[in-house]
């Protein structure tokens, strides 16, 4: 009797023991799943707290064109995109959806010849699209170097800019040149200059 309660008592010791152990493996898997979530939660934050949301409103791209009688001036009204940043300057993420169809010019007529197939041909290719690589410190700023796709075609270009990132508001003034054959526009070649001025002015708050 005695051999069989010494035998049931250590069973039950064992059983304990193994509860407790799963409890202890159960607390730590929780605790384990509490740091992630809360981590993700966080990061999540964070993520939030340092995204800029792009629009056609605060972020204005316009252009000038060339030609050896003069010149001609426009822009798009429509663009989405989003601008991250996680840590310093040189952290900035952009990209930006251009709306071809909201392209406009000084002169109406023109504005329907550059939404043709003779240029931009806005029925095929709708959007524009800009996707930032990496963003480089230079002595007079920053560049932004990254992906532009315009017509179907894409090129890396890099792009001088001033960036600022302060007090939850976020600035940047660029002011380079594309050349339009590099996006296979060749409409009016040794009339129309090859190479167009493009403005870009950002100024978005969280």
């Amino acid at each position: 009797m005695k051999v069989v309660s010494m035998g049931l008592s250590h069973v039950l010791s064992g059983s304990v023991y193994s509860l407790l152990k799963s409890s202890r493996a159960l607390k730590l898997v929780g605790l384990v799943i509490m740091l992630f979530v809360g981590k993700t939660t966080i990061s999540s934050i964070q993520a939030a707290e340092n995204q800029f949301v792009l629009s056609g409103d605060n972020c204005k791209i316009e252009f000038i064109g060339y030609k050896p009688t003069g010149k001609h001036s426009g822009g798009f009204k429509k663009l989405t995109g989003s601008a991250m940043v996680a840590g310093d300057i040189t952290s900035l993420k952009l990209t930006i959806d251009i709306d071809m169809n909201s392209l406009y010019s000084d002169d109406t007529k023109l504005t329907g010849h550059l939404k043709s197939p003779d240029f931009f041909n806005v029925k095929e290719n709708p959007k524009s699209k800009f996707v930032s690589s990496k963003v480089e410190k230079t002595d007079s700023g920053y560049n932004i170097v990254g992906d532009l796709t315009i017509n179907g075609k894409s090129k890396s270009i890099s792009i001088p800019s001033m960036i600022e990132i302060k007090d939850g508001n976020l600035k940047i003034k660029s002011d380079f040149k594309i050349n339009r054959t590099d996006f296979g526009i060749t409409y009016g070649k040794g009339i129309i200059n090859n190479e167009v001025d493009l403005k870009v002015n950002v100024s978005a708050s969280k």
